[in-house]
């Protein structure tokens, strides 16, 4: 089943209030992540939020499928901060938008499908990485600065901030069991907003991270010099933040397609991300790419159309313009205890199910892969090295099943027939199951029920064919198409 092409997917079969309910959860928990990023990066507060607004609207409007939620997410924005602290700002703003320039050529030339090539077990490293990520970063909530200096809340700030989390996390656990109506999350955040209103109670706010206040997005293009040496500095940064962000994007709308039992188009969300990464770059956003925990949160809220992107999106924007004062008030305790359901969602915990009906080298990937995740936050790195030793572990495991079956007809030739792949991994065992010196004068090698896979296959059979030429005997090739 494929993602509609619909621009706003429209239909009867929409459930406007669970789409629009779900966008405003998806914003509550999405304005506070964006803001949390763009100050750890350095850049204005308003970065964050013009990037969660741009790449929302865009990529729910045009992007691969719906229920899919892009703003600025970390992934992208850790690759900019070394750029940050050498060129500033404006090279950022040309790195973004060059990364989406990069991206939209990955779209535009179908190059979204290699996602395909990610195995199961990387793809339970990504999650289970991801998911321990965003249940580490909440417990930044747990901490307080004195003096210049963070240390951990201790007393009465503990136990309130412990208590409203506590409060937010209970409300999502049981209000699904009384009723499906509402989004549990944006009913957690309304009543925990309410108790501490209503009592009084002091706690950290939205507002204790930063303003919210702004304007509308400005035009801008980036100051900087449009030279060939300008490009040398941008183009890494760049083609890394294209890389990042189309593999955290195309691994999350492959999870969402399993979620949902429907397919999404992976090089149509490329070209949406490559333009809401241009925009941003001209339009003072910090870039980004699909947020996993804001799309789970989106999807567990029962969202399954593009409605529920777009209102996410131009909330963040009404909040920007006419809501700072109403939003710096919400407890981050609340969010926080969203956010960490949405990291105990998120985790496969079936993947602990079938680790003993795992071949021991899917385990190790698995692991590798959230370990790399989990310590270098570099979603890109981790998946890459998950890819490649699974490719390795493969091409090993295909190498040792290459077998030849050995007879000696009527007429005294000698017979191999031979099974399996013949590449780079089986030269040598292949090879080995040849007995030149003592073969008779003339040798059939039978390839019905095998293929030469590449060029090491090809010289493999060059070499044996000379072989056998010098010591006198005639080597004869059978194939069949």
């Amino acid at each position: 089943m494929k993602a509609s092409f619909n621009l706003f997917d429209f239909s009867k079969k929409i459930n406007y209030r669970t789409e629009i309910l779900a966008g405003l959860t998806v914003a509550m928990t999405m304005m506070p992540e964006s803001l949390s990023f763009a100050i750890l990066a350095g850049f204005p507060p308003l970065a964050g939020l013009y990037a969660a607004f741009i790449m929302g609207l865009i990529t729910a409007v045009l992007g691969g499928r719906p229920g899919l939620i892009s703003g600025g997410a970390g992934a992208t924005v850790v690759v900019l901060i070394a750029l940050m602290k050498s060129h500033g700002i404006e090279y950022v703003f040309a790195a973004v938008a060059l990364a989406g320039i990069l991206q939209i050529l990955v779209g535009v030339f179908k190059l979204g499908k290699l996602i395909r090539l990610v195995p199961q077990p990387v793809m339970y490293g990504f999650v289970n990485g991801l998911a321990v990520i965003i249940f580490m970063a909440q417990l930044e909530q747990f901490k307080t600065t004195i003096n210049g200096h963070e240390e951990w809340l201790s007393g009465t700030p503990l136990l309130i901030m412990g208590g409203l989390v506590a409060l937010t996390i209970a409300i999502v656990i049981l209000l699904p069991k009384l009723t499906k109506a509402i989004p549990p999350s944006l009913v957690a955040i309304i009543v925990v907003f309410a108790v501490v209103l209503g009592f009084g109670i002091p706690t950290k706010t939205v507002s204790d991270i930063a303003s919210v206040s702004g304007g509308f997005p400005p035009f801008h293009i980036p100051a900087i010099p449009f030279t060939l040496q300008t490009l040398q500095v941008v183009f890494p940064y760049a083609l890394i933040m294209a890389g990042v962000g189309l593999t955290e994007g195309l691994l999350t709308l492959n999870l969402v397609d399993e979620m949902t039992a429907t397919r999404g188009n992976g090089n149509r969300e490329s070209i949406a991300q490559g333009i809401a990464n241009i925009l941003n770059g001209f339009f003072f956003g910090m870039g980004g790419c699909p947020m996993i925990a804001q799309t789970l949160v989106n999807l567990s809220a029962g969202a399954r159309a593009r409605l529920s992107g777009i209102v996410a999106s131009l909330t963040i924007l009404l909040i920007v313009l006419f809501g700072a004062p109403v939003i710096g008030k919400l407890p981050m305790a609340a969010l926080t205890g969203v956010m960490i359901m949405v990291a105990f969602g998120t985790f496969e915990w079936v993947s602990f199910k079938i680790f003993n009906k795992m071949p021991k080298q899917d385990v190790f990937v698995g692991i590798l892969v959230a370990i790399i995740t989990i310590v270098l936050h570099n979603l890109a790195l981790a998946v890459l090295i998950g890819v490649i030793i699974s490719a390795l572990v493969f091409a090993w495991e295909s190498a040792k099943r290459i077998r030849a079956k050995k007879y000696i007809d009527g007429s005294g030739t000698k017979h191999y027939e031979i099974y399996g792949s013949l590449f780079f991994g089986s030269v040598t065992a292949f090879t080995e199951k040849f007995d030149v010196a003592n073969d008779p004068e003339e040798v059939i090698i039978d390839f019905r029920d095998s293929r030469v896979a590449d060029m090491s296959g090809i010289e493999a059979l060059n070499k044996l064919t000379e072989r056998y030429k010098q010591a006198g005997k005639k080597l004869h090739l059978k194939t069949f198409k």
